[in-house]
């Protein structure tokens, strides 16, 4: 594999792979333009310029829905891991690697036409989840003014809470959903208003109405929690307002010459078709859980199993959980993927790394969750060369 440029990681693994290869401008359109081709398949283009070039560098071009293919000539395209609900930690990571204003009252984008990745799992073991949400939503829609963008990609704690298991959700995390709610209610039910500036008034609402560490959940106390239950239920639900804001998202994503996913990409994924899984996740997310419909069922391949897109661990896993079989077998699959889809590499989450971001698989697959929120392992800042 080439020697990647300097990577920049910070408290949620932030890794910066840089411009990576050239590419022929765009045909000029609109900033910001969309097209539809067989009500399926999207097009569309972002930069800070009308002409369809951003600073002197061509557009960013977008094709799937949800966004499968991207490209983004000249850009610095920085991958962050799993955040699990820290909005803290989060935000220390986005503003140290040059992404985010350091103002504590403001969240405003500072990387100009950089692209971000986010890997998935933003979703439980936090209290901010919808915050962080709200934050990369609202960046997303500045960076695309600059030139830039922020894009998503959803894990298996996104494809769990939409299928109602709760298991993993922080008692502060429900007092969010009922927040919220309330909140959405004050905005006469405007959701776009409420979502986007949620991030803003969140810990407003945290001073106004403070809980006690698990005080207000203790077993017992039934009314609070099964209040926070049909809060969270309500919003994430197939169908529901925060899992049709999951469907925009994708569960794999190629920007450039890299594979972006939770888990990790398999050969019998490409054969099924990277765009199919796509859209039949977010199809699934969208659509009622009263409808019936056979083809709306959850798409197994992608959200199930141990060999899904969301929860495989094959390249993740650390050198003590491996032998040398399965480490020269990792590697000779992540070959065979890449050369398949035609990238150079894969850019995961899912399994935190105890030694920081890191590369596998012959420096075929880049591992970049270290485990930064307080409810996995809190792990410090770092910055690697």
């Amino acid at each position: 594999m080439a020697v990647l440029p300097p990577v920049r990681v910070a408290a949620a693994a932030t890794c910066t792979f840089g411009a990576l290869s050239p590419a022929t401008p765009p045909a000029r359109r609109p900033r910001c333009s969309a097209v539809a081709s067989g009500g399926r398949r999207v097009s569309f283009s972002c930069g800070a310029a009308g002409d369809g070039v951003a600073g002197g560098r061509p557009a960013i071009t977008v094709a799937g829905d949800p966004p499968t293919f991207v490209t983004a000539p000249g850009r610095r395209i920085v991958a962050v891991g799993d955040l699990h609900g820290d909005l803290y930690q989060t935000r220390a990571a986005l503003v140290m690697a040059g992404l985010l204003s350091s103002e504590s009252d403001g969240h405003v984008w500072t990387g100009g036409q950089t692209v971000l990745v986010q890997v998935g799992d933003i979703l439980d073991r936090g209290e901010d989840e919808i915050a962080i949400l709200s934050l990369l939503s609202s960046l997303n829609m500045q960076a695309k003014s600059q030139g830039g963008a922020v894009f998503q990609v959803n894990g298996n704690h996104e494809t769990i809470n939409v299928e109602g298991d709760y298991r993993y959700v922080d008692p502060g995390a429900f007092d969010e959903c009922i927040r919220f709610m309330e909140y959405l209610d004050e905005c006469d039910g405007n959701w776009d208003d409420a979502f986007l500036n949620w991030v803003n008034v969140c810990e407003g609402w945290k001073e106004e109405y403070p809980m006690s560490p698990n005080g207000d959940w203790r077993p017992w106390n039934f009314v609070k929690k099964q209040k926070g239950i049909a809060a969270r239920s309500s919003l994430f639900k197939r169908g529901g307002p925060l899992a049709c804001e999951l469907a925009r998202h994708p569960v794999v994503l190629s920007v450039n010459d890299w594979i972006f996913c939770h888990g990790g990409l398999l050969p019998h994924h490409v054969e099924y078709g990277i765009e199919r899984m796509n859209r039949e996740v977010s199809v699934w997310m969208k659509s009622s859980s009263g409808d019936s419909d056979d083809e709306l069922d959850i798409p197994f391949i992608a959200t199930r199993g141990y060999d899904s897109v969301v929860w495989s661990r094959l390249y993740s896993q650390g050198p003590t959980e491996m032998t040398h079989h399965s480490w020269k077998l990792s590697s000779v699959v992540a070959e065979r993927t890449l050369k398949s889809v035609g990238a150079k590499g894969m850019i995961v989450g899912h399994t935190p790394q105890t030694r920081g971001v890191n590369c596998k698989c012959d420096g075929k697959v880049w591992c970049v969750d270290v485990g930064m929120s307080y409810g996995v392992l809190y792990s410090r800042p770092e910055i690697s060369p």
